[in-house]
């Protein structure tokens, strides 16, 4: 029997990628607790730990092991990849500097929306987001919205498929035809808007930035309390002043 591809891994990996991953949910830990939280033996947690220091990529002080630097480095890596990442940044200061809003830059990686840039203005308000955070929540951000109604439709529903439209608000589409709707609109306008979809009382807007090819490399959006985003401000000025800056990122992509 052929294998299935989709189902094969390796347990080595799978496991080194486990004790990472709570490594860092339990911000260090020692080898009994490994043990505990992953449900192995002492031995083969320890044997991980130990193959994983060995490279570098843990530390060690006394008995507790937590994540080193050379994470820093590929984080650096994989944020600067893209010219986009690195080019987009300036934009994004000046943007939140001009509205005293919270800015982002996010991009859709295996479903997620990834944050790759944020700049906060004077009166920015926390969303909880940090750098590198993934959020199942495309369908309920602005800026996710405005990645999706750019995609092919057929990785559209392997998105919905894989993650789901989890219910977040009373505002949440949670509607697989709604949510499609939604998706035409955005084309028409050429901009998302979130009215406190994925958290209450926080509203956003987000334009899309694509390439000359038509590929969806990210969303920038503006975000802040609802208060405060209504009226002409939220329906006319900031879409317009968010579409002036992702049309000149697009430029810069087009003629880089």
């Amino acid at each position: 029997m052929e294998p299935d591809t989709e189902l094969d891994s390796i347990e080595a990996v799978d496991r080194s990628i486990q004790i990472l991953e709570t490594l860092r949910e339990l911000e260090g830990a020692g080898v009994t607790e490994i043990a505990e939280e992953l449900g192995w033996a002492k031995s083969t947690a320890f044997t991980h730990l130990r193959t994983l220091e060995n490279n570098e990529y843990l530390v060690r002080n006394g008995d507790e092991y937590d994540l080193s630097l050379r994470f820093l480095d590929f984080g650096e890596y994989v944020k600067d990849r893209r010219a986009v990442y690195s080019s987009i940044e300036p934009r994004l200061d000046e943007l939140a500097s001009k509205t005293g809003k919270r800015v982002q830059f996010i991009t859709n990686e295996h479903g997620y929306g990834v944050y790759v840039r944020i700049a906060e203005g004077n009166h920015s308000v926390n969303t909880g987001s940090t750098l590198g955070r993934r959020r199942t929540v495309l369908h309920a951000t602005a800026a996710g919205k405005s990645i999706l109604a750019y995609l092919p439709e057929s990785e559209v529903e392997e998105i919905l498929d894989r993650r789901g439209l989890p219910h977040l608000t009373q505002n949440t589409i949670t509607d697989r035809g709604e949510l499609y709707d939604e998706l035409a609109a955005i084309r028409d306008r050429g901009y998302a808007i979130n009215h406190e979809e994925h958290i209450q009382g926080l509203r956003a807007i987000a334009a899309p930035v694509r390439t000359p090819a038509d590929e969806v490399v990210g969303s920038i959006s503006i975000a802040d309390a609802a208060h405060r985003m209504k009226g002409e401000l939220f329906e006319e000025e900031l879409p317009e002043l968010l579409l002036g800056v992702a049309n000149e990122v697009e430029l810069e992509i087009a003629y880089s």
